[in-house]
C-alpha cells in the first residue's frame, strides 16, 4: 500500500476514534482493534474488484466500511455512499474533507436512490440485512446493469443466507474467506434475477 495512502486510512482511524465518542459509528468493543476490524477489513476488497472506472455503490455506509476505504484506495472510482442518519453523514463528510476522498453522499434512505433506472457497475454492504433483503434492495441495479457485480461482507451465517436467497433469486456466485476473520466471507453475487 503507497505511503500516501496509508496516511489517509491512518487519519481516517483518528477520526474514527474522534467521532466515536459522540455518535455510534462501530460497536464500541471493536473500537481498540479499530486498524484490523475495520480498515483492513474493508481493504480485502480491493484485490477483488475489478480494474479500471466505474460506479461503486455502498449501501448503509454507516462509519464508511467498506465504501469509504475502497474511495481513498482507489480514486479511479467514482464511489456513492448511502447513508440515512443524518450524524453518519456528517462523520463520512468530514472524512472526505480531511482525507481527500472523491464521495457522494446520499442522506437517504437505499430504496430511496436505488430506483429502477440507478445504474451502477459494483455494489458494497457490510454488516447491514440478510442476502435475500440485500437481494431485494439492489434489484434494480442489476436490472438497469446485468453485467453488475455485489461484494456482500458476510458472518458466520454466510451459507445459511445463500440458501435463503436462492429461493426467491437466481444468480452466480464466488465465495471468497474472509483474511481478518476466519467465520466470514466476502460473497460476490452476479447475474442477479428474480426467481418466477
Amino acid at each position: 500500500m503507497p505511503p500516501d495512502i496509508q496516511a489517509k486510512l491512518r487519519q481516517y482511524d483518528v477520526l474514527l476514534h474522534k467521532w466515536q465518542k459522540a455518535i455510534n459509528l462501530v460497536s464500541p468493543s471493536s473500537l481498540e482493534d479499530s486498524w484490523r476490524r475495520h480498515i483492513l477489513d474493508s481493504s480485502q476488497l480491493l484485490p477483488l474488484l475489478p480494474e479500471g472506472p466505474g460506479r461503486l455503490v455502498d449501501l448503509g455506509s454507516g462509519g464508511g466500511f467498506p465504501g469509504l476505504v475502497v474511495a481513498i484506495c482507489r480514486p479511479d472510482l467514482e464511489v456513492h455512499l448511502i447513508e440515512s442518519d443524518q450524524r453518519k453523514c456528517a462523520f463520512l463528510q468530514a472524512v472526505s474533507r480531511e482525507t481527500q476522498a472523491a464521495v457522494v453522499i446520499h442522506n437517504r434512505r437505499i430504496e430511496d436512490v436505488l430506483i429502477p433506472g440507478f445504474s451502477a457497475d459494483i455494489l458494497t454492504a457490510r454488516a447491514l440485512a440478510p442476502l435475500s433483503g440485500l437481494c431485494d434492495m439492489v434489484a434494480p441495479v442489476f436490472a438497469a446493469n446485468p453485467r453488475a457485480s455485489a461484494f456482500f461482507m458476510k458472518g458466520r451465517q454466510a451459507e445459511s443466507e445463500v440458501a435463503q436467497a436462492r429461493v426467491g433469486w437466481r444468480f452466480t456466485l464466488d465465495r471468497h474467506p474472509s483474511v481478518t476473520d476466519p467465520e466470514a466471507a466476502i460473497l460476490v453475487v452476479g447475474a442477479l434475477v428474480r426467481e418466477g
